[in-house]
């Protein structure tokens, strides 16, 4: 997870970080994503 609020944070699109990380899917992003904002 930490990884991927990483990726988002340095300007990685969703689309892009999908295209590298095959294995995901754009729900767990949309997860990842609104975990950070609710600890925020």
């Amino acid at each position: 997870m930490e990884m991927l609020l990483k990726l988002m944070s340095a300007g990685m699109t969703m689309n892009e970080i999908l295209a590298d990380y095959e294995d995901l899917e754009r729900e767990d992003l949309l997860a990842v994503r609104s975990y950070a904002t609710h600890l925020s």
